[in-house]
């Protein structure tokens, strides 16, 4: 069956997928699987298949904004996906995680337009808690220290990439209007990180009984007032990124062995 947004055939697609916004980060994190394919290009969407350690999985572009992102969700999921693990950049609410550190995602505040025409208020975005474990194991295992309650406290630190776990908050603006974004409330409230999608993926993965989890590598500081101050093109965020393609790599092929035994 073709999916006529992704323009994806569901016949070629495996139950695995890495989701991102930029579709040549779905290229770069493409080139790190074996027999890789490219499926299709379609608007924001660009679809690879491959393999990884022996998994057969897929890594798919949603573009900018849980909109665009929900389709992609969406037709993913029809598709015959059943595990999505979004690798993402994201700005940081604290100065313990700054740029060039990564976050995993236990659950999302929902502050965008699209969730809420789909689920009630109150109605929680949450990680599924298995890909979640999945993420974080990974983590300690690809040169990252680990913070966070979930955390053992025995996780490596000396050397490593930062990696905080926890509550991050979806929003729709990334510029400024005449409303004030409230990222001092979210941060008071103790979430760690400011992005645009993983409130969407959380929701729609409930709604279609796949499950979810997502990583991401921090740029900046999402409460900044002077634009001067962002530059995601640092050295720090790159390492950050590969760092959470990693993770998120390692992660979705330990599920599938856990799936397969």
């Amino acid at each position: 069956m073709l999916m006529p947004i992704l323009q994806i055939h569901s016949e070629d697609m495996p139950a695995y997928a890495i989701v991102c916004g930029d579709p040549a980060r779905a290229e770069k994190i493409s080139r790190k699987l074996e027999q890789v394919r490219e499926l299709a290009f379609s608007r924001e969407y660009r679809t690879f298949v491959g393999q990884f350690e022996g998994v057969q999985m897929a890594v798919v572009s949603h573009g900018v904004g849980s909109p665009g992102a929900a389709v992609c969700f969406e037709e993913l999921i029809r598709a015959g996906v059943t595990t999505l693990i979004r690798v993402g950049t994201a700005g940081s609410y604290t100065a313990d995680y700054p740029a060039g550190s990564v976050i995993v995602s236990t659950a999302a505040v929902r502050t965008d337009g699209l969730t809420r025409q789909l689920v009630p208020d109150g109605f929680p975005a949450v990680a599924d808690i298995g890909v979640t474990q999945a993420l974080i194991e990974a983590a300690r295992g690809t040169g990252s220290g680990t913070d966070g309650a979930s955390v053992a406290s025995d996780a490596p630190t000396t050397g490593a990439t930062k990696v905080g776990v926890g509550i991050t908050v979806t929003l729709d603006a990334f510029f400024t209007g005449v409303e004030e974004i409230p990222h001092r409330k979210y941060k008071q409230a103790g979430a760690l990180a400011a992005e645009m999608e993983i409130a969407a993926l959380y929701i729609i993965s409930t709604l279609r009984g796949a499950r979810a989890g997502a990583i991401v590598a921090i740029d900046g500081f999402a409460d900044s007032d002077l634009a001067a101050e962002y530059d995601p093109h640092t050295g720090a965020v790159a390492n950050a990124v590969e760092q959470e393609i990693n993770t998120a790599l390692q992660a979705l092929a330990t599920l599938a062995r856990q799936d397969q035994a």
